[in-house]
């Protein structure tokens, strides 16, 4: 019987002796299978700077490849700096840039790695990486493009294609059936499931998204973006404990961390609130119902046109109208206003039925609007990318076009569960961008 020898972290870190990236692999997997190890490499990565007062190149190698997975990104640099210039050191000093968002000096070394001889598919891989995020995906796929043989067939290899094709603005089907095919070669490759996740969450497929998001964070370092998504996604289960975990776990490792330490401030101040389940069910379904444009239903033309210009899009904006406020509109007459009415009743839906919960909406009269406004307030919220939160804020709402969000107040958006003053600012941040203001602001 083969007996199995436990892999002692703090030994790798004091010991003096070789040390490579078998070494490094074998300790981000010892953290991945007992996150208590994280602790086990901050202490033996202090020791190990106590007892480097007179610190050799190799000595540095090490520690700053410690400082790189502690998260100590800035400290791992001035660390490598000072080690042996080897393949190694280049290596990590390249993935501290990159972490750092410093893709340009990331390249740099990623080239002098491979001038010493780092593994040439790594360093390429890596390139392409951060090429993609210094808003370079064509580059990316160049780097891509010029890798052969069995380098083709990894999981990181597939998911950075992947990557670098949505960047570009590919076909969607090909990116997911690259990102599935880097699954099938790595089923808990952390960026390809977080990919997949992501593609699932867009659609309201929960509980897959939950699922794949919880396989990504099951490396170290783990993906950020999936454990801050699998924590909203505990949020919209009132799962506040899990949530904060999650939290906290990029804290641990990005004390900084801007987004993380707003969302766990935001997790304990909702984990004494109460909510009614059914009753946030039976919001949910009928904003859902409210949210179906009116464009799905087999209208006149006279009725569509007249409800174009008064800018109603969904049920939700025809249950906020009376009669009177249809029969006002020009053109618009008691036969539309049957057809309405019928086209409502099939859904248990009626005019008015909100009509006193906002006032009137405005009117967006054609002639009034340049052809630039008017696709400007068809355009969908999607084409916002907001964080998860606020997107499923958007979905109660049943908001779906820039017209319906700008109609809303930063109070109105607020009454939403789950959504405070953080999802409040990243809204008004994109619609900045685009020279657009919510409503009264």
């Amino acid at each position: 019987m083969t007996q199995v020898v436990e892999f002692d972290l703090k030994r790798v870190v004091l010991l003096n002796d070789t040390f490579g990236p078998r070494d490094v692999q074998q300790m981000q997997e010892a953290i991945a299978r007992d996150f208590a190890q994280y602790a086990v490499l901050r202490d033996a990565a202090n020791e190990l700077q106590v007892k480097n007062e007179e610190p050799t190149p190799a000595s540095n190698v090490r520690l700053g490849v410690c400082m790189y997975l502690l998260g100590r990104y800035y400290r791992a640099i001035e660390v490598l700096r000072q080690a042996d210039g080897g393949a190694m050191a280049r290596y990590y000093l390249a993935k501290s840039h990159f972490a750092r968002e410093e893709f340009d000096a990331a390249l740099d070394e990623y080239a002098a790695a491979e001038k010493a001889g780092y593994d040439l598919g790594e360093c390429a891989l890596g390139k392409a990486a951060a090429l993609r995020y210094a808003n370079r995906p064509q580059e990316s796929l160049a780097v891509l493009d010029r890798l052969s043989g069995a380098i083709e067939q990894t999981a990181e290899y597939l998911y950075q294609r992947g990557a670098s094709v949505s960047a570009i603005g590919g076909n969607p089907t090909e990116v997911i059936a690259l990102f599935e095919r880097a699954v099938e070669v790595d089923r808990n490759h952390p960026g390809a499931l977080f990919g997949l996740a992501m593609e699932n969450d867009r659609r309201g497929n929960d509980d897959l998204a939950m699922e794949l998001y919880k396989r990504s964070v099951g490396r170290f370092p783990a993906h950020v973006g999936s454990l801050l998504n699998l924590g909203l996604l505990y949020e919209d289960r009132d799962q506040y404990d899990k949530a904060a975990q999650c939290y906290q776990r990029v804290l641990d490792v990005y004390p900084d961390h801007k987004r993380a330490a707003l969302f766990f401030k935001d997790t304990e101040s909702s984990h004494d609130q109460f909510y009614d389940e059914d009753a946030q069910r039976k919001h949910d379904r009928m904003g859902q119902v409210l949210s179906i444009p009116v464009t799905d239903f087999e209208l006149s033309v006279r009725s569509r046109n007249c409800l174009q210009k008064m800018g109603i899009m969904t049920l939700g904006d025809l249950c906020k109208c009376t009669e009177q406020d249809l029969l006002a509109s020009k053109n618009f007459g008691e036969t539309s206003l049957t057809e309405i009415k019928e086209m409502l009743n099939t859904k248990g839906l009626r005019l008015g039925l909100y009509a006193t919960d906002k006032p009137m909406i405005e009117t967006f009269e054609p002639e009034t609007l340049t052809a630039d406004e008017q696709a400007m307030l068809s355009r969908p919220i999607s084409e916002l990318n907001l964080s998860v939160r606020a997107r499923k804020c958007m979905i109660r709402l049943g908001i779906n076009v820039m017209a319906e969000l700008l109609r809303r107040t930063g109070d109105d958006l607020l009454e939403c569960k789950n959504f405070g003053v953080t999802s409040l600012n990243e809204v008004r941040e994109k619609l900045t961008v685009l020279g657009l203001k919510l409503r009264g602001e």
